[in-house]
């Protein structure tokens, strides 16, 4: 009776995961990153670069984008016309900009982002116990298939083919699943992970990381009551992320003695100066400043830390 109620249980649980993820819409960005008529009609005019970065700068001062291109451009998509948030990329596969994308699965044909994450994540682990199920169960009679005392029938060539398909999905399923909690753990995207997001001061692939605990409630919300069910409990919009990165002005990057908060930089400055209040993320209420321990987070510690509201490309 256990092993049914198991069995039935991890393979509801499998299918709502796998049905939320493949028929849950990749979150595209808000109306607000969108050139006006005016801006889109003078950038499609220009022909110098220079000249239409300077358009994207005049329309992205009031957005809260905090990343850049490693050229420091602002990063804007043509194909959607519009200024890309923080974390945001373009699928070339669903032709659409997608928040907090982390990449195209052609297993579920669909985008993974944003919208879903939870839910792939929650499929990986539905399938991984299901298999893990499948394996155990049947591998008494795999054992008494090689010890010769399986009863000569067709049944020995579907054990056989069951607890090998079982187990080897197990060993590839475990591994991705195992990598995608790594990066749970450390608020990043697969995209974050060969490309690290570049901010004012260089790439820092750990420029959104909050510490793990936080991190995992980024994905999976505040009511753990709901983590295990495939249902839509992240926080925030998708357009706008807390960062951890503390922003400093160039000259006291220098000094490590002081602890002073950044300055700013002009003008000409590519990035929004507006920080993220309590009220606009519940991820900022419960502590002053972020913390995450070793050895990549020793370069934030001077400084007070910069709270943001974006997605990453």
């Amino acid at each position: 009776v256990v092993y049914l109620v198991v069995f039935h249980l991890s393979f509801v649980m499998f299918v709502w995961s796998y049905w939320k993820t493949i028929f849950t819409s990749p979150a595209s960005p808000s109306n607000e990153f969108c050139l006006s008529k005016a801006d889109k009609e003078q950038y499609e005019k220009e022909e110098r670069p220079e000249s239409q970065q300077e358009i994207l700068r005049r329309a992205a001062k009031d957005l809260p984008i905090y990343t850049t291109t490693a050229s420091r451009a602002i990063r804007y998509c043509d194909r959607c016309q519009l200024i890309k948030p923080d974390r945001c990329h373009h699928c070339s596969a669903c032709d659409i900009c997608v928040l907090k994308m982390d990449h195209h699965c052609p297993w579920v044909n669909n985008c993974v982002g944003f919208s879903n994450y939870k839910f792939f994540l929650l499929f990986l682990m539905y399938s991984l116990l299901y298999c893990l199920f499948v394996a155990a169960t049947v591998l008494q009679y795999f054992i008494k298939f090689w010890t010769n005392e399986l009863p000569d029938t067709h049944a020995k060539f579907h054990v056989l083919f069951l607890f090998f398909v079982a187990a080897m999905f197990f060993i590839s399923i475990l591994s991705l699943f195992s990598y995608h909690c790594w990066l749970v753990g450390k608020n990043r995207s697969t995209i974050e992970t060969f490309r690290a997001p570049t901010f004012r001061n260089g790439p820092d692939k750990n420029g959104f990381s909050l510490g793990c605990s936080k991190n995992l409630r980024e994905v999976f919300g505040d009511e753990k009551k709901y983590w295990l069910l495939p249902i839509f409990t992240s926080l925030g919009d998708g357009c706008n992320f807390p960062t951890r990165l503390v922003i400093m002005d160039p000259e006291q990057l220098t000094v490590s003695s002081q602890n002073e908060p950044a300055k700013s930089s002009g003008a000409n400055q590519p990035f929004p100066t507006r920080p993220l209040s309590e009220s606009q993320n519940r991820l900022l209420a419960s502590d002053s400043q972020w913390v995450e321990s070793g050895p990549e987070e020793e370069n934030v510690k001077s400084g007070s830390l910069h709270r943001n509201t974006s997605d990453d490309s």
